[in-house]
């Protein structure tokens, strides 16, 4: 007991990590987010005063229902917290104190409070349920987006030049209000007679949302706002060059590390060594496969081949036979050196992991990394003799 304990809480946590690419954890998300949505629709019909007697108590039954599924969620995330990686040398309890701290943690406890609140009788009806329940749900959304992790590093590495476009923005808005008071108070004290009023047009100027219900008189006035929506219109420019440019540097990181880890899989390029492997990364993609799909097929141009990173593929031979590959196994390769149509038909018997190479970028790398095309067309020829023994093998029969 003392072993396998360990081994099911880590299969539990695996499962639970909302970017487990195994089949287990993508129904897990998608039942999850189904509770999510079911929950969220039910609280918001709930808020319909119209409804009939039999629809509402049928929505209340999705609620409790849904609230006993995060509830249980919740409490099964606590007991596999352990197995965190960033948590791999604390104790048991502390792990779990961490993670009950965690952003996770705390969306995970917010969104147990509604079933708290069931469990002390806490009405379901109303409008005032409905805004509790979906502003305390709607949270666990944000864990289901990964770009939300890219966001924050994108923030943390271009804080310096965000930092100094916010206190631009500041500058501005503070120059603007203050100039508008200045030019505009006696005309509509109402609307300028304060620099918190004041500010209010600046904000909206400023983010060029223009709303139009507050817009200077005066000839001061007006040149004040025409500088500042020029001045927006610039702000906002540096703002998303910024995170734009951000964005695709880490996006480019994270594709970076993505085909490493496959390439290391793949024995023909983990032979290579580092240097090598660091030149091909760069012209290798990324396709994931379900089971049964066909990834090429015969006749189509044989403008790349494939290595499997991991899965399995049917090679579906014209002489009606069918060759498996596996983990570390490529094809695509005759094609591509021949220049000609596919030979044969390429089918995953379960999800597969495959990394593209392009001709294009075949040849480059065959002119740096004599090794790489020697060991292609080794194999191609091996294949070629294999498949001409079929024929003949075939003929005689």
């Amino acid at each position: 007991m003392t072993d396998e304990a360990p081994t099911l809480r880590k299969q539990v946590y695996t499962v639970l990590r909302y970017s487990d690419p195994s089949p287990a954890g993508r129904h897990w998300r998608a039942l999850h987010l189904l509770a999510l949505v079911v929950g969220l629709m039910a609280v918001v019909m709930l808020s319909v005063d119209q409804l009939e007697t039999i629809p509402q108590t049928i929505l209340r039954w999705t609620i409790w229902a849904v609230s006993v599924i995060f509830f249980a969620e919740y409490l099964v995330r606590i007991w596999a917290a352990p197995e965190t990686p960033r948590f791999d040398h604390h104790a048991p309890l502390l792990a779990r104190l961490n993670w009950m701290g965690s952003i996770e943690g705390l969306i995970g406890l917010l969104a147990v409070v509604p079933a708290i609140m069931l469990a002390g009788s806490y009405a379901i009806s109303g409008t005032d349920a409905a805004s509790v329940f979906c502003i305390l749900w709607i949270l666990k959304l944000g864990l289901h987006a990964p770009a939300f992790s890219t966001l924050a590093r994108v923030i943390s590495n271009e804080r310096a030049p965000i930092a100094s476009i916010l206190i631009l923005f500041v500058i501005l808005l503070m120059l603007a209000a203050t100039a508008a008071h200045l030019f505009e108070r006696d005309k509509q004290p109402e609307q300028f007679g304060s620099l918190p009023n004041a500010m209010w047009w600046a904000v909206v100027t400023l983010t060029t949302t223009g709303y139009g219900d507050v817009v200077p008189l005066t000839t001061g006035g007006r040149i004040m706002g025409s500088l500042l929506m020029i001045s927006g219109i610039t702000v906002l420019a540096l703002m998303t060059g910024v995170l734009a440019t951000g964005f695709a540097q880490e996006e480019r990181r994270r594709e970076y590390l993505r085909v490493w880890e496959q390439v290391a899989r793949v024995p023909i390029f983990a032979a290579l060594g580092v240097v090598t492997l660091s030149e091909i990364v760069g012209k290798l993609r990324t396709r994931y496969y379900p089971a049964r799909v066909t990834v090429v097929r015969r006749g189509d141009p044989g403008d790349s081949m494939f290595f499997i990173s991991s899965g399995e593929v049917e090679v579906r031979l014209p002489t009606g036979g069918s060759v498996a590959l596996t983990d570390g196994a490529f094809f695509g390769e005759m094609a591509l050196l021949e220049r000609q149509p596919r030979s044969a038909s390429v089918a995953t018997t379960r999800p597969t992991t495959l990394l593209v190479l392009y001709a294009s970028d075949f040849y480059e790398i065959a002119s740096h990394i004599p090794a790489l095309a020697e060991a292609v067309e080794v194999e191609a020829r091996r294949r070629r003799e294999e498949n001409l023994g079929r024929q003949a093998a075939a003929t005689r029969r």
